[in-house]
């Protein structure tokens, strides 16, 4: 029965969605059973109900159930897995609670920057040799590269990343860098062998026990501080700020420019890079839940860029990177999945498939273009005579 029931809501829904738009084939089978294909042409996915926990989520057309679902194996997903996930908006993602509950009195009074700390240690704070199995070998950097050319090497592009970024700040040896959200050492470690003095700040206690540790080991000139931007003072001010993908966990956008005019010297430079979207609550669930959970949102461009317009910043440049992500996604999924049977010795079955969702599901969002990213540079201007 409860099989007939999820063919009957898969079916009803299908019509619906694919009534104006090009239809997808896919299929549902039961584990041991037959395949029932929606849809002409040979399925481009198949998605197999292991059992009736699997079944109910699936005529719920609920993307977070769905999602949970395949989390616990109670669903699996053989075949092209991007396509599936294009297919995002043909589950329901309703979720008022979850949504309010971001502003429940206990949240407000734990305060933006305890709510940071939270959400990125619910992320980073994994055992960082479990980012190294998909992240590029030579720089370990956790946002977009560069791509001369689709089918270029990810650690080839992650080195025009960086040399990019050190170009649009324009620093030297021996100027003064502060760099948000330090990762695991990309941009630090590139530019600290370039004689540059590198402060860097993360929230993570992972990512500061890996960072203090290459440092050291390196030699290289890096203070690494682990305190959230807001609360963090220097004594003099620094040459240029680099924030690499950390936007998008400071959605205060104009007291994050307040606090880069009060750490910058005049004159001074700023990099940033970040994922977006149109708007803020494009996010889904999954993604608040299991990915990101507190109140990190993609960068809403015209927002930032408004607040930009009433600071003392001058905007220099904007690049689009949305496709330099995508392919960045596509070869973290791929490198993923390569590793799936360390990752599931290692750490267990729920986070490799967390993070497969994740990485394939942007991979599907950048392609298509319900998410996008940018990255741009400012300029404090210099103090007038």
């Amino acid at each position: 029965m409860a099989g007939t029931d999820m063919i009957a809501a898969l079916q009803r829904r299908y019509q619906e969605f694919f009534a104006s738009r090009p239809a997808v084939p896919f299929a549902v089978a039961a584990v041991g059973g037959a395949a029932h294909r929606f849809g002409s042409g040979d399925p481009l996915f198949t998605i197999t109900v292991k059992d009736t926990r699997g079944a109910r989520a699936l005529t719920g057309l609920d993307q977070l159930g769905i999602a949970v679902a395949y989390l616990q194996g109670w669903l699996d997903v053989d075949g092209d897995l991007v396509a599936a996930l294009k297919m995002r908006e043909f589950f329901k993602d309703f979720h008022p609670i979850a949504f309010l509950s971001r502003f429940t009195p206990a949240a407000l009074w734990r305060g933006r920057k305890e709510d940071d700390r939270r959400a990125i240690s619910h992320h980073y704070d994994e055992d960082s040799e479990f980012f190294l199995t998909f992240l590029d070998e030579r720089h370990r950097c956790y946002t977009e590269g560069v791509f001369a050319a689709d089918d270029e090497r990810l650690e080839d592009a992650m080195t025009r990343k960086m040399d990019l970024a050190m170009d649009a700040i324009g620093v030297k040896p021996g100027d003064r860098v502060l760099e948000v959200g330090g990762g695991w050492g990309a941009f630090s470690e590139h530019a600290a062998r370039r004689g540059i003095d590198v402060t860097t700040t993360t929230l993570s206690k992972e990512s500061e026990r890996y960072l203090t540790e290459l440092f050291a080991r390196e030699k290289l000139p890096v203070t690494v501080v682990r305190q959230h931007i807001f609360g963090y003072r220097s004594p003099q001010p620094f040459d240029a700020i680099v924030n690499m993908g950390v936007t998008e966990h400071l959605p205060d956008y104009r007291t994050t420019l307040r606090k880069y005019a009060e750490l910058l010297r005049p004159g001074g430079r700023v990099y940033l890079d970040a994922l977006a979207m149109r708007r803020k609550h494009l996010a889904s669930t999954f993604m608040k839940r299991y990915i990101y959970p507190g109140n990190s949102a993609p960068l809403l461009l015209h927002q930032y860029l408004r607040q930009v317009s009433r600071s003392p910043f001058e905007l220099l440049s904007v690049d689009d990177d949305r496709h330099n992500y995508f392919l960045t996604c596509r070869e973290w999924a791929k490198r993923l999945d390569g590793a799936r049977e360390e990752i599931v010795a290692r750490w267990g079955e729920p986070l490799y498939r967390r993070f497969r969702l994740f990485l394939w599901g942007s991979a599907a969002g950048f392609d298509t273009g319900m998410v996008q990213a940018y990255r741009w540079v400012l300029r404090l201007p210099p103090a007038t005579a």
